[in-house]
């Protein structure tokens, strides 16, 4: 119909802009939407209260697939064989990433967010150590204030 005999395609999003923040960002909403929902507790009383519950849960599980999403895409199209004989965890580390954001999805114990926070923090120190950057930890300005790893840069 429109002429078209070959089709390629190259990554996800466009080459050089990866970056795991996107996923400690997602990470760190679905931690404070854990809290929040369990700041409601078992006192639903109320449909305004219910519906609360709701939107904090939908938004959980849309943060955690997120997280998921991020993670696979740099994994899949960043990650190469260089990389992935430096940091050999690399793959374990992406399951267990996916295996604790469906924790997350699944109930609303804050341990699994912090522990989904913990993975997603060494992957994006792998990240940035194949990177050529040094990294830190720093603290979120905003709830739940946790620590997320960031590269350690120079100012311009």
């Amino acid at each position: 119909m429109f002429g078209i005999k070959e089709v390629k395609a190259h990554c996800d999003i466009p080459c050089k802009i990866y970056d795991p923040a996107t996923a400690q960002i997602a990470t760190l909403s679905v931690i404070r939407l854990l809290d929040l929902i369990n700041e409601v507790g078992d006192s639903v009383v109320s449909a305004t209260d219910t519906a609360k519950i709701v939107r904090l849960t939908d938004q959980k599980e849309t943060h955690a697939a997120s997280v998921k999403h991020d993670i696979t895409t740099i994994w899949g199209d960043y990650l190469k064989e260089p990389q992935i004989e430096a940091f050999p965890e690399v793959h374990e580390l992406v399951h267990t990433i996916m295996q604790q954001a469906s924790k997350c999805k699944q109930s609303i114990a804050r341990e699994n967010g912090d522990h989904l926070l913990a993975s997603v923090n060494r992957f994006a120190e792998i990240f940035w150590i194949t990177k050529g950057f040094e990294t830190q930890m720093v603290v979120a300005p905003y709830p739940p204030a946790l620590g997320v790893i960031q590269p350690i840069l120079t100012s311009a």
